[in-house]
């Protein structure tokens, strides 16, 4: 038998008992006489002693053992001397004292420490099964298994079932382009993996399969984006006889009731979920998906500054365009450098350039101040909330 417990399971009711356990030296103290090694899976460390008085034979495998060694430990489960217990642990009341301890594959010197978090991605990619066995990767795939499968309880509660759709398949002219396979049976044709199986949702609504969902294997030949890769899964959803907000109630209730399950430690969304227009979210933040955490958002002054003597504002207005800005809260004391650092990054983004109004306690001060009058300095305070100590970044253009 190569286990009969995991690394995480043995507490101070086993003690006595002979266990085995299988798993990876962690790490490794030879305090001469005793051999201290904590012994790890994924499920959790134990720590084990070996001691030649107890076990010679133990012992001598003990003092060969080094990092990421795989072993096979036999022994007996004791409490560990008082004051030595690790509340840290969930097996810190109790260790292993090894009679028989078995190298089942050695290691060679690791290319990097596990809990060295400064490694190179290069370095971890290369050696993927060792960054696989760190804590936070471990992490992430246990959080995605609990994510799917919740996903999965959930839409079958709901009423939902899943089909999977296939892979291989006739290429479709809307969205991203797909990567294509050639055929073998067919010479000089291509099967196009897809980018989500619209028409096969699509297909299932019309035959009568009115609640359908599927983890889907998704492909995409186009460019990286952060939040995209050529290759990712996501849920698709397709419901017939609904309404939007039918399927906006049923996203969020998945949501909120999966983060307590998934994520307990995270703070529960407020339900219901607060909605915003497209348009209105593209006006106010940007995007049409705000991460709303991130409090600049922008302010439209185009109505403020219809008849403002500055040229560059009359120029966007003129052309239907709009002036804006952000108020970045107690920043009026940025240096000209941090100022003209801005507005050399704000040019990189596409904006032709940068107005600042910084308002201090001696006035407003800014390369936007002696364009901009005191009633409309007032009107923007009273707009966007800007105070004593804040500091106004303008754009103008369509």
């Amino acid at each position: 038998m190569y286990k009969t417990h995991t690394c995480g399971d043995l507490r101070a009711e086993h003690i006595g008992q002979t266990v085995t356990l299988s798993g990876w030296v962690d790490t490794r103290r030879d305090h001469g006489k005793l051999i201290f090694i904590d012994l790890r899976d994924r499920y959790g460390r134990t720590q084990v002693v070996a001691d030649p008085g107890d076990n010679a034979a133990a012992h001598a495998v003990a003092e060969t053992a080094r990092n990421e060694f795989v072993l096979q430990v036999t022994g007996v489960v004791r409490a560990r001397p008082a004051g030595s217990e690790n509340p840290k642990l969930d097996t810190g009341a109790i260790e292993i004292e090894a009679h028989a301890i078995q190298v089942l594959g050695p290691s060679k010197v690791l290319p990097f420490q596990l809990d060295d978090e400064n490694t190179d991605e290069q370095v971890r990619l290369k050696h993927r099964y060792l960054d696989l066995r760190r804590p936070r990767m471990q992490r992430n795939l246990i959080l995605r298994h609990k994510v799917v499968k919740f996903m999965r309880d959930f839409m079958d509660a709901h009423g939902f079932i899943e089909v999977e759709t296939p892979i291989l398949f006739k290429t479709t002219p809307e969205g991203a382009r797909d990567y294509l396979v050639p055929s073998r049976v067919h010479p000089g044709t291509f099967y196009a993996l897809p980018q989500s199986p619209q028409q096969l949702k699509q297909l299932l609504m019309v035959a009568g399969v009115d609640r359908y969902f599927q983890i889907a294997r998704c492909f995409r030949d186009e460019d990286l984006r952060g939040d995209r890769q050529p290759e990712f899964t996501q849920l698709d959803v397709e419901m017939s006889f609904v309404h939007r907000d039918d399927v906006l109630a049923l996203v969020e209730s998945l949501y909120t009731a999966m983060l307590p399950v998934v994520a307990p430690e995270k703070k529960l969304l407020d339900t219901p979920w607060r909605k915003i227009a497209y348009r209105e979210a593209l006006a106010r933040y940007g995007s049409d998906k705000p991460d709303l955490r991130f409090g600049l958002e922008l302010y439209d002054l185009s109505t403020i500054m219809a008849s403002s003597g500055f040229k560059v504002f009359q120029a966007a207005l003129g052309g239907g365009g709009a002036v804006k800005c952000i108020v970045v809260p107690g920043c009026a004391g940025y240096s000209r450098k941090e100022v003209d650092d801005l507005t050399t990054f704000a040019k990189e983004q596409g904006a032709k350039g940068l107005a600042t109004l910084a308002l201090t306690a001696e006035g407003v001060r800014g390369t936007a101040q002696k364009f901009i009058t005191p009633g409309e300095v007032e009107a923007i305070q009273s707009l966007t909330g800007a105070k004593e100590g804040d500091l106004v970044l303008f754009v103008a253009d369509s």
